[in-house]
């Protein structure tokens, strides 16, 4: 039987090795990791690498013609949402300018694309969202990202799909990234009285259950735009408060707060979160509780 061929970009960030993790174990697959420069991850077996800048138009046609893949599922992006509104070019090279080079490559090769997008298209106004809700960026990263959403659907006859996320969290092999869970835990272990926004609502997404989701897109090809995100709407207080009582830690240490207290250079929406059903019908997909997710990110950092 012939392995079907998934490449992946963005292969060193938290998302892209998830997904490599669980692409590695799947028998009738055969994974194509790419990222900017070197390989970072923590294991060679299983796949192959290919150094990729998706801000380069001629690598990404000859890297994607060379690897010939079926699926490209497209996790490289700039993320940092202050860093967007202050970088703008940098912002639409890598989130827009990027997404228009695969969408030619994926043309020339017929692969399916799946990108990978975000709740900040939405203006949080009436979250949680549906698949089909208008879109109406607060922030330079939202409008980015939206733009690239437009560069997907309307690619002609690429066979596409695109996964919507909010608030990722998890642990990356190197512990560079932190998270709401792993910050309050630190914070609160050092003594440290801290402020959590109240007036914010998520679906926080365990990084796990997203490759999930995305593997489970690109499996069957399942064409269309699909929510893939955590199922409890929760406030970034909310989340504090459980990491504390998950950990055992002092949770009158943890203020709450309004988004007015912190400067940030990009608004941000105030109500997001998503409805899951399309998702749970089409894809069979199921993600953990934010308490679940606690526990097992809790084990990851036990072994570490």
């Amino acid at each position: 039987m012939e392995k079907k061929r998934i490449l992946i970009t963005g292969s060193n960030g938290l998302l892209g090795q998830k997904l490599i993790e669980l692409l590695v174990k799947q028998s009738n697959i055969h994974t194509i990791a790419t990222a900017r420069g070197e390989n970072r991850l923590p294991f060679t077996e299983g796949y192959e690498y290919l150094s990729m800048d998706i801000t380069n138009p001629e690598q990404v046609h000859q890297v994607i013609k060379q690897a010939r893949p079926e699926v490209v599922i497209h996790t490289a992006a700039m993320t940092n949402v202050d860093q967007c509104e202050t970088e703008k070019d940098a912002c639409w090279a890598q989130n827009v300018q990027a997404v228009e080079y695969l969408v030619e490559a994926c043309q020339e090769t017929n692969a399916f694309l799946l990108h990978v997008s975000t709740d900040f298209i939405f203006d949080g106004a009436d979250g949680p969202y549906d698949v089909d809700a208008e879109a109406n960026p607060l922030s330079f990263y939202g409008w980015s990202k939206y733009a690239a959403e437009k560069a997907v659907i309307h690619s002609g006859p690429v066979r596409w799909a695109i996964a919507r996320t909010v608030l990722v969290y998890g642990i990356a092999h190197d512990m560079s990234r932190s998270n709401i869970i792993l910050w309050v835990k630190k914070s609160l272990e050092e003594g440290k009285n801290i402020k959590v926004v109240t007036d914010q609502w998520r679906t926080p997404t365990l990084a796990e259950d997203l490759a999930m989701g995305c593997y489970l897109i690109a499996d069957g090809e399942a064409e269309g735009i699909f929510n893939i995100s955590g199922k409890d709407l929760l406030t970034p207080y909310e989340m504090a408060i459980m990491t504390a009582e998950f950990f055992g830690l002092d949770r009158s240490l943890i203020a709450e707060a309004d988004s007015s207290t912190f400067t940030q250079p990009a608004r941000r929406p105030a109500r997001t979160g998503f409805i899951l059903d399309k998702s749970r019908d089409v894809l069979g997909y199921e993600p953990h509780s934010f308490q679940e997710g606690i526990a097992i990110l809790a084990e990851q950092v036990r072994q570490k």
